[in-house]
């Protein structure tokens, strides 16, 4: 049964927005049209990589987010009216009217825009589902867009300009429609992000078939920003192009963000997934200058960069530390710098999210996060430093000169009048510097519950808020353990410590960004000649009598071109001319034909002679290059360019952080006492069944605050 013989029954409404097949319309008169035939006969069938009726928290959300996407454009429509309506009209009363309406659709704009960033704060249904013990990470959310139909227009343009039937062409044009469709549900796992990958194979060669440079195909593709929900339109191909790109990325985000992070091969798959999200951003930032959609600006995207690198250094971190911290001096002080290296990528991700104009669109949510973290991880940092000090004191089997030197590494600069000998030595000036790191992790870990508690989307992860209290706990019980009563207030402050990794989080461009593809209108012939660009005459026929001698010679691979042609031979007296195609001989389409391959059927020629079909390219003048139509919502025209303008690469360098670069040395330095105790990160784990949590006690978490271990 071919797809126009399947019979379109009349069905109740259902919501089913963003499904996979095309031929799944939704209509406003609560009715809907058919399934496609081969999801019909095979339930549950979808194109690889899609599955649009699966009911995950992640697809409920997209389906809100197009809901408010809707909402959105609606208002703003009404706005625009009523603001054309306030510029045209003189009478008071009218624009009092008017006036009042305004108020009410910016009222209504502004509690859309709040329940948008209330979705793009909703990371929690991105996590594992067996991730409890973790601190949550941030995805990307999917860029939604309106179904396209480009039956009607791609078979007027396929009549006209390639001179064949169009009709001819519905499965290619409906398989492309489908592969679109499906791209906006795409499964989180390789085999979406391969899907997406094939559809932005497809694009180059959609553009080169039927988006001449003299002409608009009327094809407007609409895609709603992330942040904000503004709809941007355009004619051309490039804001689909980026589109795709961009939720490539943010499928690859969203894959980190569900990996298992209580296993090796679960980090190193969140690790990798990160990279190449940040890879794909900074391609699509390099290739797509001058995209109208804020969440693809250059500011934005290098902000969505440092984001994701961000958070797969802290993975990396996670890495290192899920087999457990061994409790010596050397390892300490490596895992302080560890530490201080993602505090220091979260600080720079959080400034660039303050800065205009990042800032208004950017959810809260992120922001707070970033600075929880930034002061989470310094914290951390602290309290490594303050355990190696006051928990490992130098004794006589201890290379002082290797303790010296690991010292020195860690700190910028040192409190005045001391050295690092004198601080590894002397026992008072050890244990004041030490209690001086454990009072600023105290602070760091009191300041990041204070911001946490400032956000009410960030309220809702309260494993976030275990982690956070263990760690402060944990730091408490250090300063306790090390009090001593007879002591006067030291206000020596600890120094800063410099950041280092050993493994640093690089960018990634994925293989899967491009794949091979077979064009859907091959049929239409070899796209170096029969594209777009190309304007040919009608297809003409020409008689070819039965002789040996055709009077022409060909060349080319395909399509064959006639050279040498004889202007006394019949072909030419038929209207054969010299640089002509030929695209059939008799009835067998010979577009894809090598030479050898048309002179056989020539040669195969009965006494009545053979019809030959040509094309002859016309001459054109030069392309000038078209005006796109681009809708953004009707935001000022000043919009797009204030998001091009900002970079925050172009900030001003005396405010970039440059630490000192110094030669790393390897040390083991032992305690007898604990050189066989290890540590782990601070969990939210209350059954203490992670592996960390076997050999060894474990970081603080929310049900073991008066836990004895010595370290974190």
């Amino acid at each position: 049964m071919s797809r126009k013989e399947i019979p379109k029954p009349n069905v109740q409404h259902v919501d089913i927005r963003g499904t996979c097949s095309s031929n799944l319309i939704i209509s406003t008169n609560n009715n809907i049209s058919f399934l496609d035939e081969r999801f019909k006969n095979k339930p549950g069938q979808f194109c690889p990589g899609c599955n649009p009726f699966a009911q995950t928290g992640r697809s409920k959300l997209q389906n809100q987010r197009a809901t408010l996407n809707q909402q959105i454009i609606k208002q703003m429509r009404m706005r625009a009216g009523a603001e054309n309506l306030l510029k045209a009209t003189s009478n008071n009363k009218v624009k009092e009217m008017v006036l009042l309406e305004l108020s009410y659709v910016n009222s209504n704009l502004q509690l859309l825009m709040g329940e948008l960033e209330g979705l793009n704060s909703s990371v929690e249904v991105y996590q594992n589902t067996q991730e409890t013990t973790n601190i949550p990470l941030i995805a990307l959310g999917l860029k939604e867009t309106k179904d396209i139909d480009f039956s009607t227009l791609f078979k007027d343009f396929i009549l006209e300009h390639y001179s064949e039937d169009g009709n001819s062409f519905e499965d290619e044009i409906a398989d492309l429609m489908d592969l679109r469709q499906a791209c906006r549900t795409p499964s989180r796992d390789e085999a979406g992000v391969e899907l997406l990958a094939k559809y932005s194979s497809h694009l180059p060669l959609m553009e080169n078939r039927f988006f001449s440079p003299n002409r608009q195909t009327g094809i407007f593709f609409t895609w709603y920003d992330s942040f904000t929900g503004v709809p941007v339109c355009q004619q051309n191909l490039s804001l689909e192009k980026a589109s795709i790109l961009f939720n490539m990325a943010a499928l690859y985000s969203q894959i980190g963000t569900r990996s298992n992070r209580q296993t090796i091969a679960g980090l190193e798959e969140a690790i990798s997934a990160f990279q190449k999200s940040a890879g794909i951003l900074n391609h699509l930032k390099e290739t797509f200058t001058h995209t109208p959609s804020y969440d693809m600006s250059p500011a934005m995207l290098s902000m969505l960069i440092r984001m994701t690198l961000a958070q797969a250094q802290e993975c990396l971190f996670e890495k290192t530390a899920l087999p457990g911290i061994r409790n010596q001096f050397h390892c300490l002080m490596k895992m302080a710098q560890e530490a201080a290296k993602v505090s220091e990528i979260y600080d720079l991700v959080h400034q660039s999210m303050i800065q205009t104009p990042i800032k208004d669109n950017v959810p809260f949510f992120w922001s707070t996060t970033t600075q929880v973290k930034t002061n989470h991880y310094r914290s951390m940092a602290h309290f490594f430093v303050a355990s190696a000090l006051l928990d490992h004191q130098l004794g006589l089997s201890d290379d002082e000169d290797q303790q010296e030197k690991t010292l020195s590494q860690v700190y910028d600069r040192l409190p005045e009048g001391r050295s690092p000998l004198d601080i590894l030595k002397r026992r008072d000036e050890r244990e004041r510097i030490g209690k001086a790191h454990i009072r600023r992790a105290i602070t760091g870990h009191e300041e990041a519950l204070r911001i946490y508690s400032l956000c009410h989307h960030l309220n809702k992860l309260e494993v976030l808020e275990d982690i956070l209290r263990a760690s402060l706990q944990r730091s408490l019980n250090k300063c306790s353990e090390n009090e001593d009563e007879e002591e006067f207030t030291d206000y020596t402050e600890a120094p800063d410590i410099i950041s280092k990794t050993e493994h640093k989080a690089e960018m990634e461009v994925p293989a899967t960004t491009k794949v091979k593809v077979t064009d859907f209108f091959q049929r239409l012939g070899p796209l170096s000649v029969f594209s777009a660009r190309q304007r040919w005459t009608a297809p003409r026929t020409i008689k070819l009598p039965e002789d040996r001698d055709l009077g022409f010679t060909l060349k080319g691979e395909s399509p064959v071109q006639v050279v040498s042609l004889d202007r006394l031979c019949s072909a030419a007296a038929d209207g054969l001319k010299e640089g002509d195609y030929i695209v059939a001989v008799g009835d067998i389409d010979c577009k894809w034909m090598s030479v050898s391959d048309v002179m056989r059927l020539l040669k195969d020629v009965n006494e009545e002679g053979i019809d030959i079909q040509v094309v002859s390219i016309m001459d054109s003048n030069p392309p000038m290059p078209t005006k796109s139509a681009t809708f953004c919502g009707n935001l000022p025209k000043t919009y797009s360019m204030i998001c091009l303008a900002y970079d925050d690469d172009d900030k001003n360098p005396k405010s970039r952080k440059v630490t000192k670069k110094s030669s790393f040395l390897n040390f083991a330095l032992k305690n007898r006492l604990k050189s066989a105790s290890t540590l782990s990160l601070p969990t939210a784990d209350h059954s203490g069944s992670l592996p960390w949590n076997k050999p060894c006690p474990s970081f603080p978490s929310s049900s073991s605050y008066n836990n004895d271990s010595a370290l974190y």
